[in-house]
């Protein structure tokens, strides 16, 4: 079997930057522990590397029961300013991990927000990613839509709230930065049917278009494809679809030991990762396609 790489994968700079973050505060701070406010990235392996080195993931509720005094991290997804707040009046150290192009898309919602913007979301509902970007908006009127069905819903509800300002009324669409660019496109192309003034912010993160763009140059020169990463990770599971609408046998691995029997069935097979999975994960797999 012949193995190609992708010529983007694995971990993306905002990625690498939060868990350089932890590993720096966990030696920092001796035999105290230091949490981050949730999964820090969305890779179980690196989650487990961090555990190890006594990084302890915290949930929301329990930030309350956390010594005063203790390193907390937010992480690369962000935070709502109220969940911010509520660390720091608890007492505690606060690192923001949050990845910049997240950050940005957060500032901007805000700055919709307070400017009286109806504000449209393009993303995964329950995504930690467009959990905090809505805490910027807080008491505006802000929809959430996963694909142009949704957009479509959301616009004609809008549109019935306030059906005497179609041309008027100021909107705006943020997207999830792991969305694809023809998700994106299809999503905005529909509200501006209902609201032709749409400001449409380009929040995509050039590590997610990378990642695709390298995925469909691999294709045209491979039978198969492997992604390597965890199901919990957005970028990832989009790889994947990509991997499926270009018509190629496809499989979302996590570990060497999830790869398919089937693959000894192909000549070529090329090997992509999302942004969240490290080298190591990346390298382990490669080695067992090899071997």
């Amino acid at each position: 079997m012949k193995l190609i790489r992708a010529e983007v994968l694995g971990f993306c700079m905002g990625v690498r930057r939060a868990v350089e973050m932890a590993l720096r505060a966990s030696e920092q701070t001796g035999e105290n522990k230091v949490y981050t406010l949730g999964p820090l990235i969305h890779n179980t392996r690196v989650l487990q590397m961090l555990k190890d080195r006594g990084v302890v993931c915290l949930e929301e509720k329990a930030i309350g029961q956390v010594p005063e005094g203790s390193t907390v991290i937010i992480r690369a997804h962000g935070v709502s300013p109220k969940v911010e707040k509520t660390l720091v009046e608890h007492g505690q150290k606060v690192l923001d991990a949050t990845c910049p192009k997240v950050k940005a898309s957060q500032h901007k919602a805000g700055s919709f927000a307070e400017k009286g913007y109806r504000i449209f979301l393009a993303g995964e509902e329950n995504h930690a990613e467009i959990a905090g970007i809505r805490g910027y908006v807080e008491g505006s009127a802000c929809f959430v839509v996963g694909n142009p069905g949704e957009a479509k819903a959301a616009a004609n509800e809008l549109q019935q709230m306030e059906p005497s300002a179609k041309t008027a009324l100021k909107t705006a669409l943020i997207g999830q930065t792991t969305i694809s660019p023809e998700e994106y496109r299809a999503i905005g192309e529909v509200i501006l049917q209902y609201f032709p003034n749409l400001e449409i912010i380009d929040s995509i993160c050039s590590a997610t278009a990378e990642r695709q763009d390298a995925l469909r140059k691999l294709s045209t020169q491979v039978d198969a494809l492997i992604i390597a990463g965890s199901r919990e990770s957005a970028n990832t599971r989009r790889l994947l679809a990509l991997s499926q609408n270009l018509k190629k046998p496809a499989w979302l691995v996590e570990s060497a030991s999830d790869l398919p029997a089937e693959l000894s069935s192909y000549v070529t097979v090329g090997l992509s990762a999302g942004a969240s999975t490290p080298d190591s994960l990346i390298d382990e797999i490669e080695e067992a396609l090899i071997m």
